[in-house]
């Protein structure tokens, strides 16, 4: 099988997502996906484009659920006696990321990803290329979800080939299929949560966004991967419950982090148009903070724009004024800084080695302070 071109002397605790780890994953899939071509190719080459968006929506990112992967084995256990295995099981974890934004690109109607056209808008373009028959919007949805499917497929085999012995494979597999199962139910509480009515009680609403962000975005990118990594490494149960204390408010925070840049950031960094959050109707704690904040005329004006995919760039201004006058940005930033503080205590009492902690303090850091 082959092996990473990067070295992997250069993967560093102080800097545990940096450079030389980020090429090491895109590396991985990059050997994965090529040894897919064949396979494809016999097939026929309808799949050229399948092929052709999976390497270019797995060919970046911030390689944060790698990452996490990696760094909770050292945590748990040190430095893997297979790296490049340890590499490839992490990377499969990008492969079932990228398989979750090509559906939610479907689901909300987002026109890009990662700054480029997202694949079903890629799917559509084909057929309307060469004058398909049909409607255009239902082939390029409709292949999208097909490669969505192919890439969750290709998540378990690149795990399941990576190299690691049998023993560690079956200790990580029930937390990589818990992480499966979290993400798509999350999924389902996003759905029902952006069809439902808003609803003026801020419990109530910060409840449904937090239950949301719990199953979406913390189980999946933080806590589930962390823990794979120290159950491949041995890691005892006591173990992963104190990796789970650490993760769980971090991975909120990662997630409001998310919903901020989503209303206010910038789409040179982002991959994504500001404000596509308010157009996909998407009820963040950002979004319950400003409902229940603002005055009344204010709050109706603010909740008609979500969910209108036609709002243009003077009505996004406008719900920016309205969110940041309802005190919600300043609410959510401190709620972020909360998270990311109880995740860093959570992290001083548990028992992991110094290389581990250093990785993981740095880690928090860059989950929380990015603009992307």
């Amino acid at each position: 099988m082959a092996t990473t071109q990067t070295p992997l002397h250069s993967f560093t605790p102080a800097d545990p997502v940096g450079r030389g780890f980020r090429e090491a994953v895109g590396d991985a899939i990059d050997a994965f996906l090529t040894a897919r071509g064949p396979e494809l190719a016999a097939i026929g080459p309808e799949l050229d484009l399948t092929l052709g968006l999976a390497r270019d929506f797995t060919g970046g990112g911030k390689r944060l659920r790698p990452a996490f992967c990696w760094w909770g084995h050292v945590a748990a256990a040190g430095a893997p006696s297979d790296p490049d295995a340890l590499v490839r099981a992490a990377a499969s974890l990008d492969l079932l990321h990228v398989s979750a934004l090509v559906h939610d690109d479907v689901m909300d109607g987002s026109d890009t990803r990662r700054g480029l056209p997202a694949a079903h808008r890629q799917y559509q373009a084909l057929h309307e290329q060469r004058a398909g028959r049909g409607s255009s919007e239902a082939f390029g949805r409709a292949g999208a979800i097909l490669l969505g499917d192919l890439l969750v497929m290709w998540s378990e085999q690149m795990y399941a080939r990576s190299g690691l012995d049998l023993a560690a494979l079956e200790r990580g597999r029930p937390v990589l299929e818990a992480m499966r199962t979290e993400v798509t139910c999350g999924q389902v509480l996003d759905v029902v949560a952006q069809s439902a009515p808003a609803s003026a009680d801020l419990a109530d609403a910060l409840a449904t966004a937090n239950r949301v962000v719990e199953f979406k975005t913390n189980r999946y990118t933080v806590q589930r991967p962390l823990q794979l990594g120290a159950a491949l490494a041995g890691g005892s149960d006591e173990l992963l419950a104190h990796l789970a204390d650490f993760a769980s408010p971090l991975g909120r925070a990662f997630q409001f982090r998310d919903d901020v840049l989503g209303v206010f950031g910038d789409v040179e960094r982002t991959g994504k148009p500001a404000g596509d959050d308010l157009r996909e109707g998407k009820r963040t704690v950002l979004v319950a903070h400003a409902l229940a904040g603002s005055s009344p005329t204010a709050a109706a004006e603010l909740d008609e724009m979500l969910g209108n995919p036609g709002l243009d760039e003077g009505q996004i201004d406008r719900a920016r004024e309205i969110i940041t006058a309802s005190g919600a940005l300043a609410a959510v930033e401190r709620t972020i800084r909360d998270g990311y503080q109880q995740a860093l205590a959570a992290l001083e009492r548990a028992d992991v080695t110094d290389d581990g902690r250093t990785a993981l303090a740095a880690l928090a850091d860059a989950c929380i302070n990015r603009d992307y």
